[in-house]
């Protein structure tokens, strides 16, 4: 016997998970299953927001490592620009964030716009950056660590990482080919002035001794 649903009872419909929406919850649940997953992404949260801890510690490079000041200057800028072209393409693309009951949200947002990911453009570039700098690597740890992180708390989609992700390798390779050039070079203080970027950025300035 079938019974008529009653006009007066609120329907709520819930989306069936598809594509993205349910791989993302199938890798947000993998990933928050690891002790203190949720505290490091909250934490990268924080310190990649608007790309600020990335500036900080550029900033630090310039006022305590005088002989690379100039490119601890363009790890910081190049960071920053990193950051302004996610949210231009953000505004482009006007992409949505995850809003799904299998989804859970684990940490405020600036804005409701989701492609690509800012945190994943200005890490990767920023991780870039840095490890032409000092000679170390550090962009296969960082990036998959900070990708994984807008994961786990659920605020981006798969492709919203590997998109911000691209962008930011790209923005690293636009600011180590213009930060040398003279026009560039000729706008920056005295102080961060880098006579050695045009013969590349990982150079030792103890060999030239």
């Amino acid at each position: 016997m079938s019974s008529t649903p009653d006009p007066t009872t609120p329907q709520v419909e819930i989306p069936v998970p598809t594509g993205e929406v349910r791989l993302l919850s199938e890798i947000q649940g993998r990933l928050l299953a690891v002790p203190g997953s949720r505290e490091t992404a909250v934490t990268l949260s924080h310190v990649g927001e608007h790309a600020l801890g990335w500036i900080a510690i550029a900033g630090a490079g310039v006022a305590l490592d005088p002989a690379r000041r100039g490119r601890w200057a363009m790890v910081g800028v190049g960071a920053f620009g990193a950051h302004a072209a996610s949210v231009v393409i953000k505004r482009i693309v006007r992409r949505r964030r995850p809003h799904h009951p299998s989804v859970t949200v684990g940490v405020g947002t600036p804005s409701k716009l989701s492609f690509p990911s800012s945190h994943a453009t200005s890490t990767t570039a920023f991780a870039l950056l840095a490890g032409s700098v000092t000679g170390v690597s550090i962009a296969p740890a960082l990036v998959p660590l900070m990708l994984a992180s807008r994961l786990a708390l659920g605020v981006h989609y798969p492709s919203d990482v590997l998109g911000g992700a691209a962008v930011g390798v790209g923005c690293a390779a636009l600011t180590r080919a213009v930060w040398p050039t003279e026009v560039v070079q000729n706008v920056l203080p005295g102080a961060l002035r880098d006579s050695a970027a045009g013969r590349g950025a990982t150079e030792n300035p103890e060999e030239n001794r």
